[in-house]
């Protein structure tokens, strides 16, 4: 049984969220209040957080940032629910390393659909801890990025982005996996983020974002 953290202020729609998800067969613990969340994660870590951005005594995208440089936290699906509609606070709270999104008012049904494909997609992943292509080394354990020897510093999304072209080396990735894995589903400007995440991460592997190259009308492949 997965064990899920919702964090959320409003208490009717904390209700709502910890009732569906315990209906579901979910084991859920909520929170009010995001420091009681975060005293919570160092006794038992959850296998997916549910995390509303604006908490009363926290902001939800800096937890977010925290959860992600945290060595122990940086892997826990996160949902972050919003009542935010606007495309750049949706770019904000993925980039920041949310893994799917939830805009208010939405349904239990919508709920409990991205929690069920969240827990899938993040379940039983089998990656190497170190990768190499060309002059970029990824080392996953570590989390950081070489270019020739020298730190290359990534948003949490464009370094998840990079390090699935790297895993599939040699091979086509799909613009619909790459949706699909590194931001989720459903995303309005996810195509656009997509294309602008490409363009950033190459600019900051500089030479070596060459080996990131474009197959038009399917996607990108890491060809070294």
């Amino acid at each position: 049984m997965a064990l899920i953290y919702v964090v959320e202020d409003d208490q009717n729609i904390r209700e709502i969220e910890s009732f569906s998800l315990k209906n579901s067969g979910y084991e859920v613990v909520d929170f009010e209040f995001g420091n009681d969340f975060l005293k919570a994660l160092k006794e038992q870590l959850p296998d997916l957080i549910v995390l509303d951005v604006m908490l009363p005594d926290s902001d939800g995208l800096q937890i977010i940032a925290k959860l992600r440089a945290n060595k122990q936290t940086e892997r826990i699906p996160i949902i972050l629910v919003t009542a935010k509609t606007t495309e750049l606070d949706k770019v904000k709270g993925l980039d920041v390393g949310a893994d799917d999104y939830l805009t208010k008012p939405f349904g239990v049904m919508e709920l409990i659909s991205r929690v069920k494909a969240l827990l899938r997609r993040t379940a039983g992943t089998d990656q190497k801890r170190t990768l190499v292509a060309g002059d970029v080394l990824l080392d996953d354990e570590k989390h950081t990025v070489l270019v020739k020897g020298k730190n290359c510093e990534l948003t949490f999304k464009e370094y998840e982005l990079l390090k699935l072209l790297m895993n599939k080396k040699g091979s086509v990735t799909t613009r619909e996996e790459i949706l699909n894995l590194v931001w989720g589903t459903d995303f309005e400007g996810e195509s656009r983020t997509l294309d602008m995440h490409i363009k950033t991460l190459r600019q900051k592997l500089a030479e070596a974002g060459e080996v990131i190259r474009t197959v038009r009308n399917v996607g990108y492949i890491m060809d070294k």
